[in-house]
């Protein structure tokens, strides 16, 4: 087999045997140190540091606005439902400038304190389920509604108000107490000793049954008209698996030749999501306009046209603006899952966005500190009242791969981009305007990514394994089979105690617990080895045992700006695991290589 490997400015070919690839795909072939396995800094328009032409920042930014607004968007709309907030549109819209105003707010301090890496920080699908088994312990909408017959319209309003609000004041403070927690394993710099007893066959069950857990969700919103959601499904499929490789021409500026032109871009890849519904809308417009669908049908965009009229131009959205938050342990206990499952998803992130935006593999200090900040971004969100937390996207770590463009500033960018739409009442109540199928179909698509994210963890398993077999079957099929047992038999737990059995009973109503649970305890009792659980490769591929052997002058991407000097002055900080000046960092050990990897190397330099 040839492979073509770097060596300086030259192409060099080398003819390799199967076996050796592995070993000289993670060969250093320079005196500098760099591999073939990450990407070389030549790669990379822009570096970390970088920062592109204003109008090009300008265009970047907005690019990565809508690479995150498809899974920001989604959440908020599958919680209406939760909070009994479907009959109220202008507070849905509300809802949703909150959302995007947070995940701004969330990105910036995270790019600008945190880990500093050009991450965007967004809506978390972790917090859906224990988010609906919180309010499945409450009266039901439906039987909430049917108290307000024959009651005057102002007074169904008011009690409207007053029970959304409350409901979203509960899940304010369950997330704000549970986050604490996460705050603490981050500045604590314990992750890593969490990490050795967590495998993907604890991850797997986790994440994919987060979108299994949601199909009556989704189901729901499609069956208002099927037609719309497949119409929808199938534009969004199209776009992102058969065509996302056409590149359309599109008008370009070029800041150096001072000139417009013609310049190919991937928009196919980069918004399939956006694409697909404005097309899907449009398509339900006409048929709108035929008269196709009568009078009040969800299909019909006119539906609820009246909230781009009642919603104002400029709001500002403000923390305890629903009121103020309360906590109940039930409450803390449940979304605690989340805030496990948010932070192992992350910590993959924080890698690959190093990797794809050609900064060295993130040190301890600065995944501890990633971690910590996103445990205070979900105080943050839950301080403002946008019904969810903030985690890391993987999708904006893909556009970085696409455009090549890790430029941290591009981010921070799009993040006051976020926070100015978060402002502009209008731009929320477009999206409530939306018709239901069209949302139905975009959940589809979200929770069957969600799904196939957590089942992709598999691959770093044995699956000829029959203990793996079992650990994974089991935990998905009580992950599924406990919370619908629970939810048809209301009342069974009895412990006399009623805080304890509301605690148990939302706990065994989140899929994702049961499921990760089972898998956890499975997968740390019974008897296997590390590359049978799949623990070694999966720590390697997500970076947590990669020795970052770069030298101190490279890491200076991770330093939080204007406060270095004063932290190096004093030796206390050398102790504290979320700082640059912790001691770690000047204390790796030296990579030892083989007399083979030696030899390999020779070859390649004299080649």
């Amino acid at each position: 087999m040839n492979e073509n490997y770097l060596q300086g400015h030259e192409m060099v070919e080398v003819d390799i045997g199967p076996a050796k690839q592995e070993t000289l795909a993670t060969e250093q072939l320079n005196e500098e140190g760099s591999t073939a396995s990450k990407p070389s800094p030549n790669s990379i328009t822009y570096g970390i540091e970088d920062k592109p032409p204003l109008p090009l920042t300008f265009f970047l930014a907005f690019q990565h606005f809508l690479t995150m607004f498809g899974s920001t968007l989604a959440v908020p709309l599958v919680l209406f439902s939760a909070f009994c907030l479907e009959r109220d549109l202008v507070a849905q819209s509300e809802v949703i400038g909150t959302t995007f105003f947070v995940s701004g707010v969330a990105t910036l301090i995270q790019t600008t304190i945190g880990i500093r890496l050009p991450i965007v920080q967004g809506c978390t699908f972790a917090f859906l389920a224990p988010t609906f088994s919180i309010m499945s312990l409450r009266d039901t909408c439906e039987d909430i509604y049917d108290g307000y017959v024959n009651q005057t319209e102002d007074y169904i309003r008011e009690q409207s108000t007053a029970e959304w609000q409350s409901r979203i004041q509960e899940i304010q403070g369950a997330i704000m107490v549970a986050s604490i927690f996460q705050v603490l394993i981050g500045f604590s710099g314990i992750m890593g000793v969490i990490l050795h007893f967590i495998g993907p066959l604890a991850i797997t069950p986790t994440i994919a049954l987060i979108g299994l857990s949601l199909f009556s969700a989704a189901a729901e919103k499609a069956g208002v008209h099927w037609g719309i959601a497949f119409l929808t499904i199938a534009l969004i499929t199209l776009f992102s698996q058969y065509i996302y490789g056409f590149n359309v021409p599109c008008p370009s500026f070029s800041s150096s030749e001072k000139k417009c032109g013609i310049k190919k871009s991937p928009i196919f890849k980069l918004l399939p999501v956006i694409l697909g519904i404005a097309l899907a809308w449009l398509i339900s417009s006409i048929l709108t306009a035929a008269g196709v669908f009568p009078e009040g049908h969800g299909a019909r965009t006119d539906a609820r046209i009246e909230v781009l009229k009642e919603s104002a131009w400029f709001r500002f959205p403000y923390p305890g603006q629903w009121g103020t938050p309360s906590v109940s342990v039930a409450g803390v206990f449940g979304m605690l899952a989340g805030v496990i499952a948010s932070m192992i998803e992350s910590l993959g992130d924080y890698f690959a966005c190093a990797r794809l935006a050609g900064a060295p593999p993130p040190p301890p200090h600065a995944i501890n500190r990633g971690i910590g900040i996103e445990g205070i971004g979900c105080i943050l969100a839950g301080a403002w009242g946008s019904g969810n937390g903030t985690t890391s996207y993987s999708e904006n770590i893909g556009a970085i791969g696409i455009t090549k463009v890790g430029s941290r500033f591009v981010v921070q960018v799009a993040a006051i981009m976020m926070i100015f739409m978060g402002t502009f009442g209008k731009f929320g109540a477009v999206f409530v305007a939306m018709p239901d199928p069209i949302v139905g179909g975009v959940f589809c698509i979200m929770f069957g990514m969600i799904t196939g994210v957590g089942l992709s963890n598999l691959q770093f398993v044995d699956l000829n394994s029959s203990r793996n077999i079992f650990i994974v079957g089991f935990a998905f099929l009580m992950g599924l089979a406990v919370p619908s047992w629970i939810t048809g038999n209301s009342g069974v737990i009895n412990t006399g105690v009623t805080e304890i059995n509301q605690i148990i009973e939302v706990l065994l109503k989140t899929s994702m617990f049961v499921g990760g649970f089972i898998g956890f305890i499975l997968d740390n009792t019974i008897p296997g080895t590390a590359e049978e659980r799949g623990i070694k490769l999966w720590r390697q591929q997500c970076g947590s045992e990669e020795v970052a052997d770069n030298d101190v002058g490279s890491l200076k991407s991770y330093d939080i700006p204007l406060v270095m000097e004063f932290l190096k002055k004093h030796k206390a900080f050398e102790y504290m695991p979320f700082l640059p000046t912790f001691k770690e960092i000047t204390r790796r050990k030296p990579q030892k290589h083989s007399r083979k990897d030696s030899k390999t190397s020779e070859i390649l330099q004299n080649a």
